[in-house]
């Protein structure tokens, strides 16, 4: 198939330890398992950053956040910085967007030509952490245990409004594509804020859960023996203020997975309406990062243990079979994946990613280097770095101690290996490749100098006048359906399809 279409499928904090090879099994998302199990599943795939706006900026650009400087979710994503969309348009591509992707800076398309919703969060730079106070608890915008707290049933919410609308915005979208007025390949991004918290949901989907195993609570960390990131995780979200009963943390679960099912119903509308119109793409189905639900004692994400950091990856090529691929893979590799597949020559796309074309894995072929990933967000008080390389993981902080662990033997992470005598060469062997790509302390320099700009910024804009950058979807009701500088027969028989049945 030359130059294929892509219909991207995002979701927002699905735990890929729940999506190994495909949809795990007491789960009820059967358009995911049916898409899973034509698609090459990626069981060990990792987000780049475990927090939305430096993991969908390195989504897009498959740069890690130091190059893009998105480093938390309120950092600016500059338009000079060229992302899949770029490269797919410079090729001849249509591309839209439906739904969430978190940019934040006056440049609210990164490459897209269309985007057919407004986000779900603020484009500006209020929610940008200070690492000159540390222990800072900035209570409107982090993150709380009232999600866990106040899980349970609703019919409406804001993020249920929210991808109501991007799913049927998108299902619209390839109607307009199947009507053929625009011959040019096309990419449609759909992406969705669930099943990110809070664990709210409807009804239908609550119920799918009733007396589910999976509902039990973990088991816990004591704070005390935690690594110091996952304390630092724990006391931004206030935990010490919020006990949490076993049967809150059922509810809380019981709500996540059921936001599962919701989204995967939505895919199902979406996967329908391409099958309808007998439209053909490369489908990839993807998360930004996962959450830890209650693991280990944590909520959410920002640490780079596997429910957070380990995300859901299936890409279905058509004509292709499904199989399963466990070798570790980034979602720093989806740009250069889809360029691959869209025939642009990648000696034009490699001084642009850290990622790699996973066309070889796909194939049989071939391999890739070991996953990066790094976080300098909230609760962190200098930035963090993490490599995959085979079984192995390591973590580092210029004021954390290492952590070193084997997937293989240890897939819960318990066991710290850095401070075992017996597994120093592998810690040299991941401490130099950590230090052949990062200089922890310039790192850190460079945060703490867009944070200080940033807080100037955002403190003055905030004066007087406020002209926000949140995007406002431009649809002009004079061209749409039946105007009278139209005509009828023929506005008619073009927006049918298919026609002549």
């Amino acid at each position: 198939m030359t130059r294929p279409n892509f219909l991207i499928l995002m979701v927002d904090q699905f735990a890929g330890t729940l999506f190994a090879d495909g949809p795990a099994p007491f789960l009820h998302a059967p358009n995911l398992a049916r898409l899973a199990a034509r698609s090459q599943r990626f069981s060990r795939a990792y987000c780049a950053s475990p927090l939305c706006s430096p993991s969908r900026a390195s989504f897009m650009a498959g740069q890690l956040p130091r190059r893009t400087g998105v480093y938390d979710n309120a950092a600016e994503f500059a338009a000079s910085i060229p992302c899949f969309t770029h490269h797919l348009r410079r090729a001849g591509y249509q591309t839209a967007l439906s739904g969430k992707m978190h940019f934040v800076g006056p440049d609210q398309l990164h490459g897209f030509e269309e985007r057919l919703t407004t986000d779900i969060y603020p484009a500006d730079f209020g929610w940008t952490p200070d690492y000159r106070k540390p222990g800072e608890r900035i209570d409107w915008w982090y993150h709380n245990m009232g999600s866990v707290t106040g899980a349970g049933v609703a019919e409406i919410t804001n993020q249920l409004e929210y991808d109501d609308d991007a799913a049927h915005l998108a299902c619209q979208k390839l109607f307009d594509l199947a009507r053929g007025k625009d011959a040019r390949p096309w990419c449609l991004t759909v992406s969705f804020t669930h099943p990110h918290d809070p664990f709210v949901a409807r009804r239908k989907y609550w119920d799918l859960y009733e007396g589910s195993e999976a509902l039990e609570p973990p088991e816990a960390i004591p704070y005390e023996q935690m690594d110091p990131q996952s304390q630092r995780i724990l006391d931004s979200c206030d935990w010490r203020n919020s006990a949490i009963a076993p049967d809150q943390v059922r509810r809380a679960r019981r709500g996540y997975f059921a936001n599962i099912s919701y989204v995967d119903d939505k895919i199902g509308e979406i996967l329908q309406v391409l099958e309808d119109t007998r439209q053909e793409a490369v489908i990839v189905f993807v998360s930004d990062h996962g959450e830890m639900l209650g693991e280990r004692g944590l909520w959410f994400k920002m640490s780079f243990f596997e429910p957070s950091s380990r995300v859901p990856l299936a890409i279905a090529v058509p004509g292709q079979g499904g199989a399963r691929v466990d070798a570790p893979v980034s979602t720093l590799d989806i740009l250069p994946t889809l360029c691959d597949l869209a025939g642009i020559d990648m000696a034009q796309i490699a001084p642009w990613t850290d990622g790699e074309s996973l066309l070889p894995l796909m194939n049989g072929t071939g391999g890739r280097g070991p996953v990066p990933m790094e976080y300098a967000a909230e609760s962190t008080v200098a930035p963090i770095v993490g490599l995959v390389d085979g079984p192995w993981k390591y973590i580092a902080c210029a004021v954390d101690p290492e952590q070193l662990y084997n997937l293989d033997s240890d897939p819960q992470e318990r066991h710290n290996l850095a401070q075992d005598q017996s597994f120093a060469p592998v810690l040299e062997r991941m401490r130099v490749m950590a230090r052949a790509r990062w200089d922890l302390a310039a790192f850190d320099a460079e945060v703490r100098e867009s944070q200080a700009r940033r807080w100037v910024v955002y403190e003055a804009l905030r004066q007087g006048r406020y002209a926000g950058w949140d995007y406002t979807p431009q649809r002009d009701a004079g061209e749409r359906y039946m105007r009278n500088h139209m005509d009828l027969n023929i506005l008619e028989d073009s927006q049918r399809f298919p026609r002549g049945e």
